[in-house]
């Protein structure tokens, strides 16, 4: 078994990003999380698609 184990998916994740906001925006993101019941990890993700689309 590998080192490391976890729920499979068909699209891998393999790069971190660390990103700093200010605790208004955080805040915001929390409750969307909490309303759309998804993680802030999620959240962005749809957000960046959001901004690659409108390209």
């Amino acid at each position: 078994m590998s080192p490391r184990t976890g729920r499979p998916t068909e699209c891998r994740k393999d790069h971190d990003i660390k990103v700093r906001i200010d605790n208004d925006t955080h805040e915001k993101l929390l409750k969307y999380c909490q309303e759309q019941k998804i993680t802030k990890a999620e959240a962005i993700r749809r957000g960046i698609h959001l901004v690659l689309q409108q390209k």
